[in-house]
């Protein structure tokens, strides 16, 4: 890596630090969300149920079960985790883009508002995204 790739990256570090944003500040659309429903039911809900509440393997994905293991973390936590792991049976088989899909979905699902702008597809920018159970 370069020095001045370095510096530019520590730069975009500090500035999406002093930039820390919630899930209730509007962080996906509601476009996204409605591609996010149509990629749940073809590669999620068979294991977390229809209505995200979970099965015998697989945790909830909404509610209290759901916000009691997320809260505190970050959207790229939950987003990174999906990535690597999902769907259980072809890890790794979406896109950034449709993880970023889905992901809005759960934040619909979950309550918590749409803004104007999609949820980023990269780590290190949802990374700045905490979740939190109140606003």
């Amino acid at each position: 890596m370069t020095a001045r790739l370095a510096v530019g990256l520590a730069f975009v570090a500090a500035v999406a630090a002093q930039t820390t944003r919630s899930v209730w500040d509007g962080v996906y659309t509601a476009e996204q969300a409605k591609r996010g429903l149509t990629l749940y039911g073809k590669e999620c809900a068979s294991c977390h149920g229809s209505d995200l509440t979970g099965g015998e393997s697989a945790p909830p994905l909404t509610g209290a079960g759901f916000l009691s293991n997320w809260t505190g973390q970050t959207v790229g936590d939950l987003f990174e985790r999906t990535r690597q792991s999902m769907p259980q049976n072809n890890p790794g088989k979406l896109s950034r883009a449709q993880n970023a899909d889905v992901l809005a979905y759960l934040l619909s699902m979950n309550g918590f508002p749409e803004g104007k702008a999609e949820l980023d597809k990269v780590t290190e920018v949802l990374k700045q995204i905490r979740i939190d159970e109140k606003k």
